[in-house]
């Protein structure tokens, strides 16, 4: 039964699933999804669209006003929440956002049969101390992801910017600082996750994983049964496995030695200690004359980034 905190007493905390975009998280959420305990939103962005945006929701304007927007996404109006009930759960206790969010997600875990729930979010890793302060048995699982293949994965979801490479190098900074920071600051409640790791050894990976979350590990996760979006990529496995190590390393294959040189120039300290090794770099004349031109518009959309 869910209580006034959104939470199942025995369920082990809500788990939020953390970490720059194209890091991993979509496969995270849904091995989490296929245990029979959990339930994993998507992008619902409650805290980083909402949280203190409309005042006090002790005032009951505000809190209407509050619902009202958070309605008007889809991903939230998807979890088709009782308002009347929102309003009753969150009189019961103090009405903070973060149990307002909780509420919400609370109701899709006990309609769907789960006594836990987490939300995949991106960059809501700015929200730890947030978070942890209101909902202090909550658990996050940050993804992180070689820099370089995580920027040609973004270069494949549509026509490239001026200056994209220098965005994409800040925002993975960001979250990667993020991670060491939260990761020391809450040992035991923040586990980085490299996603090489995860594709390289789901079983061992997922298995450290339900340790820290306190659940047990379930083989049938790995499978992912009944998410259609592997369908495809279950048929063409050799074993069966939805899980593949394909996405490692395209970056070489699919960057230019400029871009490369970019990232490492700028990121090259943090990949190191996240296991990430520089490349030497290999630049034809012309090559070097783009990487100088286009430097400063990506050192500009670094800053703006950051």
């Amino acid at each position: 039964m869910v209580d006034e905190r959104g939470t199942d007493a025995a369920s082990g905390g809500p788990i939020y699933v953390a970490g720059a975009g194209r890091s991993g998280k979509t496969l995270v959420r849904w091995l989490l999804s296929s245990h029979p305990r959990i339930v994993v939103t998507r992008r619902t962005e409650m805290w980083t669209r909402f949280a203190d945006r409309f005042g006090d929701l002790a005032d009951d304007g505000n809190l209407e006003r509050c619902l009202a927007a958070m309605l008007r996404r889809p991903h939230i109006a998807r979890l088709e929440p009782d308002l009347d009930r929102l309003r009753r759960d969150l009189r019961a206790g103090p009405p903070t956002y973060g149990r307002l969010f909780a509420l919400v997600h609370g109701q899709l875990a006990e309609r769907l049969g789960k006594p836990r729930w987490g939300d995949h979010t991106g960059l809501v890793e700015r929200f730890a101390d947030r978070i942890f302060t209101e909902l202090p048995e909550a658990r996050f699982l940050h993804l992180v992801r070689d820099p370089r293949d995580r920027f040609a994965a973004l270069l494949e979801r549509g026509p490239r910017r001026p200056g994209a490479v220098g965005r994409s190098t800040a925002d993975w900074l960001r979250s990667a600082s993020l991670a060491e920071r939260n990761r020391r600051t809450y040992p035991g409640r923040y586990e980085v996750l490299r996603y090489e790791d995860l594709v390289a050894r789901p079983e061992e990976t997922m298995r450290r994983v339900c340790a820290f979350l306190g659940e047990e590990f379930v083989p049938a996760m790995l499978r992912m049964d009944g998410v259609r979006r592997y369908d495809a990529v279950r048929a063409a496995s050799p074993d069966g496995s939805p899980i593949s190590t394909a996405y490692v390393g395209r970056f070489r294959s699919s960057l230019s030695p400029a871009d490369v040189a970019f990232i490492q120039s700028l990121a090259g300290e943090r990949m190191r200690a996240l296991g990430y090794a520089p490349e030497p770099t290999r630049m034809t004349p012309g090559e070097r004359v783009r990487y100088a031109a286009g430097w400063p518009l990506s050192m500009v959309m670094m800053r703006r980034s950051a």
